[in-house]
């Protein structure tokens, strides 16, 4: 399933938002990223709203990170996870980002607006969660995959997609 949502990028994380597994459309990406970030286990959130992560190139940040604290305060409602909690707590001693003059209003899509080598990409992502009632190994993966928010954005990653797969 990953494989085939390229060229745009997709990722399976696991409940605490570690990385499992990737298409080949996400490393383009993460150039610039701290390689102490990509060290496994890897996790997605702390490699987007760290300091040395994407978050000095997530244009709206302010946003992006208020819908990450969303989800994972909804997941915590749920569960009660105590590394969740953990994570949340983390994730918030790093530097907020300056916020404009404007409240940020929640939002059922939050696009994420990011800074590339193929220029400016805005991008909607879904979260797809598998599963059946006795398979928790399953039910406890989600897919994260991202679409082209506009043509610019879909042919940017196309290019991006095609440098990085001759590679």
């Amino acid at each position: 399933m990953l494989r085939g949502h390229e060229p745009y990028p997709a990722l399976a994380v696991d409940r605490h938002w570690n990385l499992v597994s990737y298409n080949r459309a996400v490393p383009p990406l993460l150039a610039g990223v701290s390689a102490e970030l990509l060290v496994p286990p890897v996790n997605v959130m702390h490699l987007s709203l760290h300091p040395q992560g994407l978050a000095p190139r997530i244009l709206n940040l302010a946003q992006w990170r208020e819908h990450a604290f969303a989800r994972l305060r909804q997941q915590i409602a749920a569960c009660a996870d105590p590394r969740l909690e953990a994570l949340l707590e983390s994730l918030q001693r790093y530097p907020a980002p300056v916020r404009s003059a404007a409240p940020i209003e929640a939002a059922m899509v939050v696009p994420l607006q990011i800074e590339s080598p193929a220029g400016v990409l805005s991008l909607i992502g879904t979260t797809t969660v598998f599963g059946t009632p006795v398979d928790v190994t399953l039910s406890e993966l989600a897919l994260e995959t991202f679409f082209p928010a506009d043509e610019t954005t879909a042919t940017a990653l196309r290019s991006l997609y095609a440098q990085h797969a001759t590679a």
